[in-house]
């Protein structure tokens, strides 16, 4: 009952970060020689970077102000702690019951316990709970199509991405999130979620929680804070 009432509390603080929730414009790689330099650096304590990542923020009803359904997961995630296929899950079909699935997954415990406390510190995910899980993506047909198949607490969900963009660099500031974001990424045109093999309709907004597009893939990129 604890961990149901924590659930709770934690979704109830997630309207914190709402889609549209981009407090600071991004740069991406079209950046022109007029723009001002770049800002000196600055110390890094806690990072993680990926390889191959898949990442998908929708709603399953039009209605709702945040994302129901989080799909947020890469081929391989390195961490302070290790290496991992790894990411984050959410999805809540019934808005008035707790999720079916939430929390940070990971193919090894210790780097998905990583994530919350260090990554999403002071954020309403820095409490979720890491979660065993075996993550399959799939990018064999990019950069037109790419997938994820995410096994975890008995339940699989398989994304779909198509009609991806060209490839872009982007840079996102510490804003809605408090860290800053840098990699390559393709925006999609059509996502596509099944949850235990069934489909789920859902609809993707223009802008994700991060502030960038909330249906991507993002073969390699960095989170640091």
């Amino acid at each position: 009952m604890s961990d149901i009432l924590a659930r709770r509390a934690l979704l109830g603080t997630l309207a914190l970060l709402p889609l549209a929730a981009c407090a600071k414009p991004e740069a991406t790689g079209d950046a022109t020689a007029t723009e001002p330099a770049s800002a000196p650096a600055t110390d890094v304590t806690q990072w993680m970077t990926w390889e191959g990542g898949v990442d998908l923020a929708a709603v399953t009803d039009a209605s709702l102000k945040q994302p129901n359904v989080i799909v947020h997961v890469a081929r391989l995630v390195t961490t302070p702690r290790g290496s991992a296929a790894s990411g984050m899950i959410l999805f809540q079909p019934d808005a008035a019951k707790p999720p079916l699935v939430m929390g940070f997954v990971s193919g090894k415990p210790e780097v998905g316990a990583y994530f919350g406390p260090q990554i999403f510190k002071g954020t309403p995910f820095e409490t979720a709970p890491a979660l065993p899980a075996e993550i399959v993506i799939d990018d064999s047909k990019a950069p037109s199509s790419v997938s994820a198949k995410i096994t975890v607490g008995g339940h699989v969900f398989e994304v779909t991405l198509d009609g991806l963009s060209p490839l872009q660099t982007v840079t996102r500031p510490a804003g809605a999130l408090p860290f800053s974001q840098q990699g390559i990424e393709a925006a999609a045109s059509k996502a596509s979620l099944k949850v235990d093999g069934k489909d789920v309709v859902i609809v993707v907004p223009p802008v994700g929680v991060s502030g960038g597009p909330a249906a991507v893939w993002s073969p390699a990129g960095t989170y640091a804070r």
